[in-house]
This record gives C-alpha cells, sequence and structure tokens, in this order.
C-alpha cells in the first residue's frame, strides 16, 4: 500500500494535520511519501513519524522541494515515554519575554529567575514550550539558554514555535530544543495534566 500526499505550498501545522489523517486510512504496512517546500515542514513530519513509531526518510528533490517517505504501520503504537510509563504530565508554557504585567525589565528579570528555578525544582516538567516573543529566551542572546540547556540535559522536551520564531526573524537563531508546530503544541496542552503559565 503506497501513497503520496501533496502538502506544497501549506503552512503550519497542516502537513501535520493531514499526514496524521493519512496515517489513519491505512490499513496494512505501507509507504506514504509526503511533498513539502520547507525544511521545518521535513522536520515536523519526522518528529510525527518517529512518535508514531515509524521509519522515516527524507530527500530535497529540489530547490524548496523535499520528500518525505514514512514507512507507516498501523499496528504501531505511539512510542512516546509519556504514555508508557503513566506519569503525570506538568507543561510549561512561556507565552511572552517578560513574566507578569508592569515594569517590562522587571518581568524580563523575573522570568530569568523563573525559568533558573525550575531548574532546581523537585518535580522537574516533561515539557517546556515557547510560543509568540517567548520563543526569544531559547535563542541566541538569551540569558536563559544556559538554564534550559541543563533542564533539557535533564530530559524535560524543550519546544519553540516555528511560526512564532519566523516571525521574529529568529528561525535560524534557536540554541535550545527543536522547532515546533502548533499541532505538536496542541497535543501537548491536551495531553498534560497541568499546565503551567508564569
Amino acid at each position: 500500500m503506497d501513497k503520496i500526499l501533496d502538502c506544497m505550498g501549506l503552512s503550519c501545522p497542516l502537513p501535520v494535520v493531514k499526514t496524521k489523517k493519512e496515517f489513519e486510512s491505512f490499513t496494512e504496512k505501507g509507504t506514504l511519501t509526503v511533498k513539502v517546500d520547507n525544511e521545518t515542514a521535513v522536520k515536523n513530519l519526522s518528529r510525527l513519524a518517529a512518535n508514531s513509531g515509524f521509519e522515516v526518510a527524507s530527500k530535497e528533490v529540489s530547490d524548496n522541494a523535499y520528500e518525505v517517505r514514512i514507512l507507516v504501520d498501523p499496528e504501531k503504537k505511539c512510542c512516546c515515554a509519556d504514555e508508557a510509563n503513566k506519569k503525570k504530565i506538568t507543561t510549561v508554557v512561556i507565552a511572552s519575554s517578560e513574566m507578569g504585567t508592569g515594569d517590562e525589565e522587571l518581568g524580563k528579570s523575573l522570568l530569568k529567575m523563573f525559568i533558573f528555578s525550575l531548574t532546581n525544582a523537585t518535580e522537574l516538567p516533561a515539557n517546556v514550550i515557547f510560543y509568540n516573543s517567548g520563543v526569544k529566551l531559547a535563542v541566541e542572546g538569551s540569558d536563559s539558554v544556559e538554564d534550559l540547556r541543563n533542564l533539557e540535559k535533564a530530559g524535560v522536551k524543550i519546544q519553540a514555535c516555528g511560526t512564532c520564531l519566523k516571525h521574529y526573524g529568529l528561525s535560524d537563531k534557536l540554541q535550545v530544543g527543536v522547532v515546533s508546530n502548533m499541532y505538536d503544541i496542541v497535543e501537548i496542552l491536551t495531553s498534560s495534566d497541568c499546565v503551567i503559565r508564569p
């Protein structure tokens, strides 16, 4: 069973959403080849496939044209560790480059202290998600990059919204974690037992 899915020209997270729906149409093992026009989509699709337990390979076929080849096995289950060990899932959402409202410099200082304090918490979160101006905390030049790297080393999944990075001209400046998309963000938030927004 082989299928081709054309997602050329589709903005994030549509390639991921359409690919996941296509997975569900497979009744037997087969290959799904997804055509996309940007590297971010390639990374998002590769992560989706890996999280579903499927083998994946990608190649650039021409300028701004990529193919992601996924070996779909409907019998395989999601291999997410969080689902396997049934631990309580806590997700921290950082949606701004400052904490609270009022004085901007104070807000930035508070958020830096929050992230540092998070590295010393007794119970670490499973995920830290950055979107809107929050992505500025995970890029080159941020005072919080080292603390975030320590969280990542401790097993915390760090994700930054790709659309937001692009909006602020920071797509090539991410220093820690992975570029994510709104579909992944929604999946994480809806499967979390607790969501913290400082």
